[in-house]
């Protein structure tokens, strides 16, 4: 503790450099970095994911040049987090955190390998890095695969064939060679069917793509593999999810890749930046992890959706434009831009002797990255798992550099220093070189640092000028739907909660509905989360407290069909069945209702609408402070309906159940 007054006394020096005249000694270390009796694990790389779910749904409404320079921090190669990998989801029809992505095959006879906006994202990924590794994964499956059954290995033939035409359907139409395969995200794995997609993809040629197992645990999988030698031959990468930066025996006896496949999922701010810091060494240093995935990649979905701002940085206002490079974009590049998939680690033990922790890495060709972080526990707590005490001290840190590495004579410095108290942080700023004398050089380090030393000279922190401000979501807003050749399956800012809203060429109708929105999951899919019974698309601003919602709708299913539109909706995501607003719906059989919520269990009124299936009516939903009325075709239909909560919320409009429905000319005032 002395220690550590007399530092903040002093205030604080920025390495490297001699420490404060008159301070009080700091901890001093010795740590060798040598090739010369091998090399460690090799490094797979760095990356992050797009999906489990939705998570990239508001980045392509963006207009240029903003969406471009978001693409640009991400994955552009010595620019901003140089991302080296790109794992997305395969889209399943499901609600998979924070939305449903639309699959490419909504029924037995249907492909379809141009919906949603992963095979985009890829294609903007491979345009600025063509070394970029791509992961496909699945969370959720549409309902045909299981037949009838929440599960999708009763049929694994079906469930092979279904993943690897993804595969084939990302070559085929896009050019894009997918290099890693999950199996089912955070839920059972079947050794059968992990067998058989193997087999499947062999048969296909697609020999290269790589199966990484099981997204869950380190357990049974590890255990499994051990004791099964036929599938330990088809597995290539353990990846485990949140793992606290630590391994377990039989994984390690496995000899396979050990990966953390999902990690961080914390908010993006100073301690999110210093919880990734920390793990992207520390996995490695603790967990013998060579490669860590972030999720998510960009914060692209309305922030009141659960795990809200929780990607690398946020872009989630494309009406404005306005976007945030945060903190961990700064993070990520320590350690992309000056290493690539292919290096190798070290054989160091990597822990700081005051705390903190170091990785150093090299192409074989004698360049070296060291990169030391020296994150405090407070600042560097992750959502997940808890995270047991530590402490980090101020210390000198000595390198001897030998093997191949000791000709070397300066190394490059980047450095961050996150500023919880002063709320100033130093990200990513290049320092002065320093100087190795006779493979020796020394670094005064304080807490909450990242320093990355290295004979790499191509480093850059690279700036666009600020984006526009902030803006709310427009108070008037409308989309007609009449588009001819749409850039994307989805309308803008329309964030699908269950089901999937694609755009619709009616050829049957001409009169004024022949560009609509339509609803087009008909069977419940195997879910991952409880997705609602009913389906809806949620738009707008949460905070939204009066407003109208207008929108021409039209009931395919007949008899029991039913379609509703809705205001003040407070909730989406994983929680999406427990969604509570003002909802106005209307039946094939001529009723309406008006309910509290998406369950339709809160009746606030009832009656008759004369509303039918297969013929288009106007329904508009107005809410006023504690009251609310409706309109059918411009007239009054009921008013007066006393609301008590929520108090405010998005927009929306849905079905009944998983039925085929359109809607058109939507507007929210």
């Amino acid at each position: 503790a002395a220690l550590l007054w007399g530092w903040i006394l002093l205030g604080c020096s920025c390495g490297p450099g001699p420490p404060t005249v008159g301070a009080a000694p700091l901890l001093a270390a010795t740590y060798v970095l040598d090739d010369a009796g091998g090399l460690g694990r090799q490094f797979d790389g760095i990356g992050a994911v797009s999906g489990g779910g939705a998570t990239s749904r508001l980045l392509v409404n963006y207009q240029e040049p903003y969406r471009s320079q978001i693409l640009d921090y991400l994955f552009k190669p010595n620019f901003g987090a140089s991302l080296h990998i790109l794992k997305v989801e395969i889209g399943g029809d499901a609600q998979s955190t924070d939305g449903t992505e639309p699959s490419h095959m909504h029924y037995e006879n249907d492909e379809n390998y141009f919906r949603g906006y992963e095979w985009w994202l890829m294609k903007e990924a491979k345009k600025r890095n063509p070394k970029i590794k791509l992961i496909g994964l699945p969370w959720a499956f549409p309902g045909w695969i299981g037949k009838g059954e929440n599960w999708p290995y009763d049929y694994p033939d079906v469930t092979a064939y279904y993943i690897v035409s993804w595969i084939l359907g990302a070559k085929q139409y896009h050019d894009l060679d997918i290099d890693y395969i999950g199996i089912w995200n955070e839920r059972a794995f079947s050794s059968k069917y992990i067998k058989l997609l193997r087999y499947t993809l062999d048969k296909h040629g697609l020999e290269q793509v790589r199966i990484i197992a099981s997204d869950r645990l380190w357990e049974p999988i590890s255990f499994v593999l051990l004791i099964d030698s036929e599938l330990h031959g088809v597995v290539d990468v353990i990846g485990a999810h949140y793992p606290g930066t630590k391994t377990v025996q039989n994984a390690l006896l496995t000899e396979k890749k050990l990966w953390s496949s999902e990690d961080y999922s914390t908010f993006n701010d100073e301690v999110g930046a210093g919880c990734w810091a920390r793990i992207l060494n520390q996995n490695y240093v603790n967990g013998n992890m060579t490669s860590t995935i972030a999720w998510n990649l960009v914060a692209s979905y309305y922030e009141e959706l659960p795990f809200g701002r929780c990607g690398l940085m946020t872009a989630q206002e494309p009406w404005s434009g306005h976007y945030k490079v945060e903190a961990p974009i700064w993070i990520t590049a320590h350690t992309t831009q000056f290493t690539q998939p292919g290096w190798s680690y070290l054989q160091v033990d990597g822990h700081l002797e005051g705390g903190g922790s170091f990785v150093a890495l090299t192409d074989g060709l004698g360049n070296i990255t060291i990169i030391i972080e020296t994150m405090t526990h407070n600042h560097s707590k992750c959502i997940r798992p808890p995270l047991p005490n530590f402490t980090v001290t101020p210390q000198r840190a000595t390198f001897y550099l030998k093997g191949s590495f000791y000709m070397v004579e300066t190394l490059q410095v980047w450095h961050t220093r996150l500023g919880f108290e002063s709320g100033n942080s130093s990200l990513f700023q290049q320092l002065q070189p320093v100087n190795v004398w006779k493979g020796r050089f020394s670094l005064d380090l304080n807490v909450d640092e990242v320093y990355t030393l290295t004979t790499l000279k191509t480093g850059q922190k690279c700036r666009y000028p600020e984006p526009p401000p902030p803006q709310p979501f427009p108070s008037n807003y409308k989309d007609d739907f009449n588009i001819r050749n749409p850039p994307f399956s989805e309308a803008p800012n329309f964030a699908d909660q269950t089901g999937v809203f694609e755009y619709f060429v009616n050829a049957s109708d001409p009169g004024d509905h022949v560009f609509t929105l339509r609803q087009v999951v008909v069977q419940r899919p195997i879910t991952w989360v409880s997705d609602a019974d009913q389906t809806i698309s949620i738009i707008g601003n949460f905070q939204w407290v009066n407003m109208t919602v207008t929108c021409d709708i039209y009931i395919e299913k007949e008899r029991d069909g039913g379609v509703f539109i809705a205001g003040r909706v407070d909730n989406g995501g994983i929680y999406v069945r427990r969604t509570q607003g003002i909802f106005f719906w209307v039946f094939a059989d001529g009723t309406y209702r008006v309910t509290g919520d998406l369950a339709g269990e809160k009746v606030l009124m009832k009656g008759l609408s004369g509303v039918r299936d297969n013929a288009w009516h106007t329904l508009t939903l107005n809410i006023q402070g504690n009251s609310a009325s409706g309109l059918l075709n411009g007239y009054p239909l009921w008013e007066n309906v006393t609301i008590s909560k929520p108090s405010n919320g998005w927009a929306a409009v849905g079905t009944r159940s998983f039925e085929f429905a359109q809607f058109d000319n939507f507007h929210v005032e």
